[in-house]
């Protein structure tokens, strides 16, 4: 058995430790409400965005746009896919990373030719994973995930958008994590380009409706060259928002659990402690005792 003193500093080094998981747990839970309310304050402007392109889409059907250009003559095998993979920064967050990391390699498996997909990654974790394994990771692509803003998602769809334009990338897919529910996180995959008719332009019950007179200045093109590129960072910020809020939900369990261990280990250190406390003192009662029965003898 451990003495006293070896008992008494791992009590205090382990009640050092509850205090940080305490203190992480409560930070993770303030981040979480912060990034939440920011995303439901800026969720009405990206569905009144939607419906605008919906819009358009009804009204102009026939418009000829390059960001919902499929590149059906190019194959399969030789179709440039982009992922843009968001992971975390920061470890002790549960399963978190490790399960989107083997989630994107498993869509890297999928692809046709592995030497045509590229790798858009953001945070350290996934970034340092990867380098070692692929070497098709941009190298400049340099974003972290704690605290997404609508700057940061909007240079992310101008790079990636631009890529598309040029021919860089014929596809781009986005890999992220999704809250479900405060128990439940879902790994997913978006296509982000090149975008999907199906999507828009059709009534909510699939009914068909008799639409308004609507002109388009200077013409729907130029303005769906608008709204496109502002619908992907509406899109790209959701992502990072919901990964970003699983991440810290997994921290959140994770430092609850490791919190809850640190007070039961000090439960069973404080059982250990008094044991040894109470063998040390009747240690010392037994050697007063036969001390006392020693000189009792003499006499």
């Amino acid at each position: 058995m451990a003495n006293i003193r070896e008992i008494r500093d791992r009590t205090e080094s382990i009640k050092q430790i509850l205090k940080i998981t305490n203190a992480m747990y409560l930070i993770s839970s303030s981040k979480l409400k912060k990034a939440r309310k920011a995303l439901e304050s800026t969720e009405p402007y990206f569905y009144k965005l939607q419906d605008t392109i919906e819009s358009v889409l009804e009204h102009t059907p026939h418009t000829e746009q390059q960001y919902f250009n499929r590149r059906s003559d190019i194959p399969s095998e030789k179709r440039k896919r982009g992922y843009i993979v968001i992971t975390g920064d920061k470890g002790l967050c549960g399963s978190y990373n490790h399960n989107i990391l083997k989630f994107a390699e498993q869509k890297l498996k999928e692809a046709p030719d592995i030497d045509n997909c590229y790798l858009f990654v953001m945070g350290q974790v996934g970034r340092m994973y990867f380098q070692k394994r692929i070497k098709s990771v941009d190298g400049e692509f340099l974003y972290t995930t704690q605290n997404p803003t609508l700057y940061r998602a909007g240079e992310i769809a101008d790079m990636i958008i631009d890529k598309f334009s040029r021919g860089e990338l014929d596809e781009v897919w986005l890999l992220y994590t999704d809250m479900v529910s405060s128990v439940l996180q879902e790994t997913k995959s978006l296509q982000l380009l090149p975008f999907e008719r199906r999507h828009f332009g059709k009534a909510k019950d699939g009914s068909i409706r008799k639409l308004p007179k609507a002109s388009f200045v200077p013409s729907p093109e130029k303005v769906m060259e608008y709204l496109i590129p502002n619908y992907a960072k509406g899109i790209i910020y959701g992502a990072m928002v919901e990964a970003f809020c699983c991440e810290q939900q997994s921290r959140m369990t994770a430092m609850d659990s490791a919190t809850n261990s640190a007070k039961d280990m000090i439960k069973d250190l404080s059982l250990l402690y008094n044991r040894a406390r109470q063998a040390s003192i009747t240690q010392e009662i037994t050697e007063v005792c036969s001390g006392a029965n020693s000189l009792d003898n003499q006499e």
